[in-house]
Formats: C-alpha cells, structure tokens, sequence
C-alpha cells in the first residue's frame, strides 16, 4: 500500500512540530535540527517539514512506494500522464536513499514518488536536476 507525502517549508521549526504533534497527536518519528518527519498510520501520511527553502508553504506533494515494483509502477503511470518525468536512482534527500520520480502537476506543484532504500546521515546532497519548483534538497 502506498502512503501519501506532504512536505512543508516552515518559518520555524520547533514551533511548527509543536503545532504537528499536537495536530497528529503523536511527536515526529524522525527530529533532526532542520527537519522533521512524522509517520502516520490513519491517515496513512508521510508528513515532513523543513526551515531549509526560502520559500515557506507547500514544497511537494508525493506517493511514497512500499517495493520498488510499486514505484515503477507509478513511473509507468507518469509516462502514461504526458508530463516530463526525472528519474533519480540511490538520491540523498531528507535524510534517506530513495529512488524517485519528479514531475510537475498541471499547475505546477512538484511531485515526488520514491521508494526508501535507507536512511541517510545527512538532509541532503542530492543536486541533480528536479522540476524547478522542487526544492526538497536545496541548499
């Protein structure tokens, strides 16, 4: 079964995970200084947020992929949509290795379907190319 991923750029985190764990409430499984991610079961949600884009408010929307089957089936879907695609395979984003796709939506928000490989020591060094509007990993 797939989950659902938003991922939100904040003005300032800790108060931001203090308004989410209560919203949620549950604390967030993964808290780093920048960023922090929370792992919901109902509703089935990967909900992260990070200080780390100058631009605040919705970074990306996302399909997060159980087996990498299931991600190649969504990227057989976003060839099928008519709208360009990036593969990326083994990116460093968020604290985690993940195979990937990104696209743009219509009207322009970033989507982003991965499956996790493991987890990563550091947010981010992913720099290769991605939709502009997705700014997941950017320093």
């Amino acid at each position: 079964m797939k989950r659902f991923h938003v991922h939100v750029a904040v003005h300032d985190l800790e108060q931001s995970i203090r308004f989410y764990s209560t919203l949620f409430g549950t604390p967030p499984a993964v808290k780093k200084d920048d960023y922090a991610k929370w792992m919901l079961e109902d509703p089935r949600i990967n909900f992260a947020i990070s200080d780390r884009s100058p631009r605040k408010g919705l970074d990306h929307l996302g399909l997060q992929a159980e087996t990498g089957e299931e991600l190649e089936d969504i990227g057989s879907r976003l060839a099928q949509a008519d709208v360009a695609t990036t593969s990326q395979k083994n990116a460093s984003c968020c604290y985690a290795k993940s195979d990937k796709y990104w696209t743009l939506d219509p009207q322009g928000i970033a989507w982003e379907s991965f499956h996790t490989l493991e987890g990563a020591p550091v947010y981010g060094e992913d720099t290769r190319s991605k939709p502009a509007a997705a700014a997941c990993c950017a320093r």
